[in-house]
């Protein structure tokens, strides 16, 4: 999917009532991380802008400066032809009930603008709120402890949806590829150097087995050529006499 249609299909995230700066910040710092840059505000109790989302925010200030307000939630979603209510409880209205990931689902190939909707931080949606959604997304939880607060609402809605569009994911380009058969040959041989003499392949009979099952545990974590150089490091300090400096063992 382009960056063009990924900017039509964005749900616009719709705060209302919220109560704290640091809260909406927050929530735009979650919105950002996960490629979202609509927000819009429905009678932030303490006015808009509010010189504490700045800080909380971490940098989204993309975020904060498109914001928009509204006096009430149906001029915020009136552009909007799929609005969806983020409630722990249907609070009496009966809707359709999905997990935010069925409702990514939907709302990447649903036809027009899509709108979720959170609540204020202490009791979230209003009963009214949630008469306006044409759907209700909420999470299983706890039981016994269902409080989630602003932002972490806000991630949980904007990680499922991030994973319908092209984002990168940089801990993976930060993997470096595994190493080739043969750096890891000359580790597991120089290994091997060392334990014949200590008697660890003893007894003869079962020295291949052994070296087998040794070879096996070894391959299984996909070394990288930097944990290959850093285990034989290791070998090579093992290999040393106590007092003696790099560079004084014989090579292989």
């Amino acid at each position: 999917m382009s960056s063009s249609d990924n900017a039509q299909r964005q749900p616009v995230v719709v705060l209302v009532r919220p109560q704290l700066g640091e809260n909406i910040g927050k929530a735009a710092r979650a919105m950002l991380n996960f490629g979202l840059t609509e927000m819009r505000l429905v009678s932030p109790r303490d006015g808009w802008p509010n010189p504490s989302a700045g800080p909380a925010a971490a940098g989204a200030d993309i975020v904060l400066e498109k914001a928009q307000v509204f006096e009430t939630l149906a001029d915020a979603v009136s552009d909007c032809s799929h609005v969806y209510a983020t409630t722990v409880r249907k609070r009496g209205v009966t809707k359709p009930v999905l997990t935010p990931e069925q409702a990514a689902r939907d709302i990447i190939v649903a036809p027009g603008r899509s709108a979720i909707i959170f609540g204020p931080e202490r009791s979230g949606l209003e009963t009214d709120d949630v008469a306006l959604a044409r759907a209700i997304i909420t999470v299983p939880i706890n039981p016994e402890f269902g409080s989630l607060n602003l932002a972490q609402a806000v991630i949980l809605c904007a990680y499922e949806w991030s994973k319908h569009v092209d984002l990168v994911q940089p801990t993976v380009e930060d993997l470096l590829p595994p190493a080739p058969q043969e750096e890891f040959e000359g580790m597991f041989e120089q290994l091997c150097t060392l334990l014949e003499p200590r008697g660890y392949f003893e007894p003869e009979a079962r020295a291949a087995a052994t070296r087998r099952t040794l070879r096996t545990m070894m391959t299984k974590p996909g070394w990288n050529h930097l944990e290959v150089r850093t285990m034989r490091g290791v070998l090579s300090a093992l290999r040393r006499k106590p007092g003696s400096k790099p560079g004084d063992e014989p090579r292989n």
